[in-house]
Order: C-alpha cells, then structure tokens, then sequence
C-alpha cells in the first residue's frame, strides 16, 4: 500500500528568496578587481612566508596576513553573490563594513611590512655571493614586496570605497 500524497505542495517562496544571483557589476567593478588582486598578493604573501624558516616577529606577519586573506576571501565571496545582506547588523551597511575591513588591513600590513622589512635587514648578512649556508633573506625580502604591495591595494580599495560613500552611495557595487 502507498503513502497518501502530502496535502500542500513544498513552499517555493523559499527557493526564490534562497536564490543566488551572480553580481557581474561587482566582478566587473573596481573594487571587485581590487579584491581579486587583494586575494592574489595575501596568498603570495603568506605562502612565501609559510615556506621558509621564520620565527619571532615574523608569526605577527603571518597572523595577519592569513586572517586578512581569509577575511578578504570572505567579502569577496559575500559580496559577488549578493548575500551580505544576510550578515546580522552588518549587512546594511555593507559598504562601511568594506571600508573599515581595508582601513584595519591597511594598518595592519603596514605592521606586518615594517616587521619583513627589519627581517630582511636581520639577514642581509647571507645575501652574499658565495654564502652556503640556508637563508631567509631573499623570502623576507619578497614578503616585505608583497606586503607592501598590500597594503597599497588596501589603501586603494578604502579610498575607493570613501570615495563612493561621500557620494552618497549604499551598495558596494
């Protein structure tokens, strides 16, 4: 004997409003592009800093730029699918969130720069011709590069975003 068939019909209100459209404007729009290249310079960043021998400081370097990828992947993922409004609190204002986002990075890899930069300084002493031994001079020295290069891109994206509240935008995009 077969069940009797359900009495209501599944709700399909739900699917339509569970929809994911894709934000092309976004993807196609600076600051789409801007996280795009954020994304590429903070894996760069990290990996090159994941590969060698570090210790110290350098764990500050690696926090923050594993966080901020991750943070910026994040938005990234949110914003082009169109569902940051589903972000309690913050997903009405999700252009200020941005913002404050590549202000905080911003500071942050400034950090994380200045720390590469003096431990490059710190092995300078192997960047020499005939030196044998392992070292992490020429690592640090492309983490500071691309922190750096960070940093500039957080920069811009916030200015971006500034930019686009001052004219009394909502949308990211």
């Amino acid at each position: 004997m077969l069940p009797p068939p359900p009495r209501q019909p599944p709700p399909q209100a739900r699917a339509a409003r569970g929809a994911v459209s894709l934000q092309r404007a976004f993807l196609r729009g600076p600051l789409g592009v801007l996280r795009l290249l954020q994304l590429l310079v903070g894996a760069s960043f990290w990996i090159t800093i994941a590969t060698s021998r570090y210790q110290g400081p350098v764990h500050f370097a690696l926090f923050v730029s594993v966080l901020f990828w991750l943070l910026t992947l994040a938005l990234y993922f949110l914003t082009l699918l169109g569902k940051h409004e589903l972000v309690p609190v913050l997903g009405s204002r999700w252009l200020v969130v941005n913002v404050a986002h590549d202000l905080l990075a911003a500071a942050l890899y400034g950090a994380a720069t200045a720390i590469m930069i003096d431990q490059t300084q710190r092995h300078s002493y192997c960047n020499l011709k005939d030196y044998q031994m392992p070292c992490a001079y020429h690592a640090f020295l492309a983490a500071a590069v691309c922190g750096g290069l960070c940093l500039g891109l957080y920069l811009l994206s916030a200015l971006y975003g500034c930019c686009r509240r001052y004219q009394g935008e909502q949308e990211v995009a």
